[in-house]
Order: C-alpha cells, then structure tokens, then sequence
C-alpha cells in the first residue's frame, strides 16, 4: 500500500498503456489509424494547453526577471549540456534510443502544474512561478524542436531546421487559438475541470499506447532490458541532483530571497512530461519512440518523489544564503 501512495496514480496508469502496448500493440491498418487519432490528440492537447493558461498570472509575475532568466537559463542551457553528458559517459552501456530518450528529456520544457504546487508548499513566489513554468512551456513549443534539431538530428529520425517550423506549427498553432479563444471557453473550462483533465490526460496516455505499440512491434522489449532501466533511473537521478544543486547555489549567488529561489529550484528542476510526450510524438518516427519516452516517465516519476520529500523542508527563513 505504501508503493501506490509514493507513486503518482497517473504514472501507474502510463505503465499500463506500456503493458496494455506490450500485449495487445495495434498493427497494420489499425496502426495507421491510431496515428490519425494520436496527431488529433496532440492538437487537441495543445488547444487545452492554450486555453486553460491565464494572461493575468504571467503579467503578475513578470516583474521577477532575475528568477525567469535563471529558470530559462537552466532549462534550455545547463539541462542540454548536462543531457550531453551523460549521453558521453553511458554511450558504451545503454541502448542508443534510451540515450536519446535521456537527451531529449533535457530539452523539454519545465512543468506548469507541480512547479506551482511544490511552490506554494514551499511558501515561495507562486505568481513568479506561474510566470517562470507559464512562459518556459510556451518558449519550449518552439526552442525544443530547434535543440532537437541542433543537438539530436540523425537520432530524431533525420529532424531538420526546415522541418522545425512545420513541427512548431503543429503544436504552437492549436496553443495560439486556444488562448485566443480563453475569454469564450474560460466558463466551460471552469465548470467542467474535471473532464477537461481527464481529457487532457487521456491524450497524452493514447499517444503512449501508440508509441509503445509501434516500438514493441519493431522489437522493443528484445533491445532494452531491466539493466537498461535501471542504469537510466541513476542517470535521471544523478541529472536531478545536479540540476537541483545547480538552481539552489546559483540562484543564491545572484542574491535571490528564499521565496525566489525555491521558484528558480523547482521551475528550473522539473520537466514536462504532459508536453514532452506529444512533443515527442510529432518529432520522432513511431519505431522508437518507446524507448525515446521511457526515461521521460522515469524522470517524471522521480521529480515528483523528490520535490514532494523536500518542499514542506523548505519553509520558514532558516535557509540562508550561500
């Protein structure tokens, strides 16, 4: 009982797409079918994205830049370099999509929803962070296809500059028009938060039955073995310790107040598994994408046991400046 109160319920229902892909995979005709579905999905996961995010939040927020660009800074700066790494050190010893997966996990974006709850345990800067993990998520649409691009190209499946634009269009697009259409959807969204998370989340759990199923007919479950996961949830774990390291002694170097600097370590630490998984779906081919989004869900899994270990630690003004 104690294993399902620590594990967060929605990663155990991620790993049942993986069992449920495992067993039952959809092949032929009905793979391609399920592809139709699974780029409806991601559209309509964006849209939400769009129109659930609040204009008022980020403006309330903006004032901190000093802890924006240290968020931004450590998202798409120390996290790829750190991912680059890694992906050197355990190359002799991990399968080369695992080793995609892990880089690909450093250029996502921060997360918005747990980047503001472990905040606010914390008793931090929640509009900072609402700003930081707001703004990080919108940026990320169009920066992480270009890292992807830049840093991963051959293992993305051959992602170009030219096709990054398209990809960005895909999941930018459907953002932009769902915000746009906030002030009309804000009272359903409002009134119906229930069924607009269970869609939400349900779209990103079809994009991983179907990418796992694409993976496990193409052999999946013969390349990475028990060894191949637990080597990734060390490495995941070394990349959080570093990163959240990193974030907590920078941001005291920059002379941050402790509410500041609990934003910048849990914006700056975190990253989003709701947009990495449909990322990943329009950015990689079907093939490989089980073991591209394995270390997503590890890491996931991970920052979530940490972060709710160490924000109610976090309270009060007896931390003090490095």
């Amino acid at each position: 009982m104690k294993l399902f109160k620590i594990l967060d319920p929605y990663i155990l229902m991620l790993l049942g797409m993986v069992v449920l892909a495992s067993v039952l995979p959809v092949r032929g005709s009905a793979a391609v079918v399920a592809e139709w579905i699974k780029d409806a999905a991601i559209v309509l996961l964006f849209f939400l994205h769009g129109a659930k995010l609040s204009r008022e939040s980020i403006w309330a927020g903006m004032k901190a830049w000093k802890v924006h660009a240290l968020v931004f800074a450590t998202t798409f700066a120390v996290f790829p370099l750190l991912g680059l790494g890694l992906r050197a050190a355990l190359s002799p010893l991990m399968d080369p999509m695992m080793l995609a997966g892990l880089l690909f996990l450093c250029l996502l974006p921060s997360t918005v929803q747990s980047s503001i709850a472990f905040t606010a345990i914390a008793k931090g800067n929640v509009a900072a962070a609402v700003c930081s993990a707001s703004v990080s998520n919108i940026l990320g649409i169009l920066i992480t296809p270009m890292l992807v691009a830049l840093l991963m190209g051959q293992a993305a499946g051959g992602v170009s500059f030219d096709a990054v634009t398209s990809i960005a269009l895909q999941l930018l697009l459907p953002f932009i028009v769902g915000h746009l259409l906030r002030p009309v959807l804000k009272g359903v969204l409002d009134t119906h938060k229930t069924l607009v998370g269970r869609v939400d989340r349900g779209s990103i759990l079809l994009v991983v039955y179907t990418a796992f199923s694409a993976s496990v007919v193409e052999g999946l479950w013969s390349k990475v073995g028990l060894a191949d996961l637990a080597l990734m949830f060390v490495a995941g774990a070394v990349l959080l310790a570093a990163v959240m390291g990193f974030t907590w002694w920078a941001s005291g170097r920059a002379g941050l107040s402790r509410e500041d600097r609990v934003v910048v370590l849990f914006c700056g630490s975190k990253k989003s598994l709701a947009s990495g998984v449909p990322m990943a779906g329009t950015l990689f081919p079907p093939a490989v994408l089980g073991p591209v989004l394995l270390p997503v869900m590890l890491f996931h899994q991970l920052q979530l046991i940490v972060c709710a270990f160490l924000a109610p630690r976090l309270t009060g003004d007896r931390i003090e400046n490095p």
